[in-house]
């Protein structure tokens, strides 16, 4: 008769104490990104209200750090995890990723503290070389589905170079333009990887949940939405107008299919859904500022804000708790973040859109929900995000 082994298993458990930041790329970016977001919104609302003299014009260094600051540290820890698992291929840990991680720090502190040719050196070094890195493993690992996601942080770094070329003079432009490519690059990506996860994880955490699904509208509303948001950045006027219209109505719709309803039970859920819907109101918005109707800045927050920020604060909780061993369950505090960052949004787009007069308090009062909700993620997250995994497994 066969003997039934009890020998002790061959992977060995790590330790929960164990210092485990460098583990997995998720981990110090999102700590970052979180932490950012909590200081430097608010640092921006008192710039706004004159308190504090900015190293370049308040609205050039706001807009830079949501993008290429907060967005995408957030961007790179989420790609960085997921291309392992897209390939099967090891991404930078350990040593390699705090180098990427003090690269992208120095930055930070440079464009809050210097000016001139030298921040831009040491802000453009963190995206190529990030860039880099990621598409290296999806190019070893034969991941071609996913290229495009992976040339999105490549694209990133040309326009933030466009960004500092036009700060400092070398090109004749607004950098304002590069910024406005910027988010929409990062809306194009929220659209794809969205499309993909989104419904997904609703089907997968709603027995029963019934869906409507079309690859052609799939993707009809991204390139509509790319067409769109490239039209918007070159101030292409009606023509960017009407195509925004189109891929709000786009977006509306596959949104819809995806059953949001059912989610309203569930906030792991519900704020990816609440999320999306900010992107074609922000298309809705961007359109009717193309034709007259409304200031610039309210689609601008919509999806800045309210797609770029909801969707932020919904993948790094659900993510962290995922790859940290932890059961994929929105707690008081997880929500109470989703309010927060979801209510800033609702906050700025209004004042700014609606009620010019209340322009000033909405700004410091969006700044003070959004930060608010970034220091409940850090609350909760950091001993997580620091620490190895609940299960003992590497990551």
């Amino acid at each position: 008769m066969a003997l039934i082994r009890l020998d002790e298993p061959t992977s060995k458990r790590i330790p929960p104490e164990t210092f485990s930041l460098w583990a997995l790329g998720f981990r110090p970016f999102y700590l970052l990104a979180a932490l950012f977001a909590a200081i430097a919104v608010p640092v921006w609302a008192v710039g706004y209200a004159g308190g504090i003299d900015l190293p370049m014009p308040g609205i050039w260094w706001h807009a830079h750090e949501m993008i290429f600051g907060f967005a995408a540290a957030v961007i790179i820890g989420f790609l960085y995890t997921a291309a392992g698992n897209w390939t099967g291929l090891k991404t930078p840990v350990g040593k390699p990723l705090a180098a990427l991680a003090a690269v992208w720090l120095a930055g930070r502190l440079a464009m809050a503290f210097g000016s001139g040719a030298w921040v831009a050196v040491v802000d453009l070094a963190f995206l190529p070389v990030a860039a880099g890195m990621l598409l290296r493993v999806l190019i070893k690992g034969k991941s071609t589905r996913n290229y495009f996601v992976g040339a999105v942080p490549a694209a990133l770094s040309l326009a933030n170079l466009f960004f500092h070329l036009a700060v400092l003079g070398v090109i004749e432009a607004d950098p304002l333009m590069a910024m406005h490519f910027a988010l929409g690059l990062v809306v194009v990506l929220e659209t794809i990887v969205g499309g993909r996860v989104i419904p997904m994880f609703t089907f997968n955490g709603l027995r029963g949940v019934r869906q409507w699904r079309n690859k052609q509208l799939d993707w009809a509303a991204a390139i509509a939405t790319g067409i769109a948001l490239l039209l918007w950045a070159l101030d292409a006027g009606a023509w960017a107008g009407a195509v925004s219209l189109l891929a709000a109505v786009l977006q509306a719709t596959r949104l819809g299919g995806w059953n949001p309803w059912a989610t309203r039970g569930t906030p792991i859920l519900w704020v990816l859904h609440l999320s999306y819907l900010w992107i074609p109101l922000g298309l809705a918005l961007v359109g009717l500022t193309q034709f007259g109707v409304l200031p610039r800045s309210a689609g601008i927050h919509a999806l800045a804000i309210g797609a770029t920020g909801g969707l932020i604060i919904g993948m790094i909780t659900r993510t962290a708790l995922g790859h940290t061993g932890r059961m994929l369950i929105a707690g008081r505090i997880e929500t109470a973040a989703y309010a927060l960052v979801l209510l800033a949004a609702l906050v700025r787009v209004l004042t700014v859109g609606f009620i010019p007069a209340a322009q000033i308090g909405g700004v410091h009062a969006a700044a003070t929900l959004w930060s608010l909700g970034f220091l409940l993620y850090l609350w909760r997250y950091t001993p997580f995000l620091m620490r190895a995994r609940a299960d003992g497994k590497e990551g």
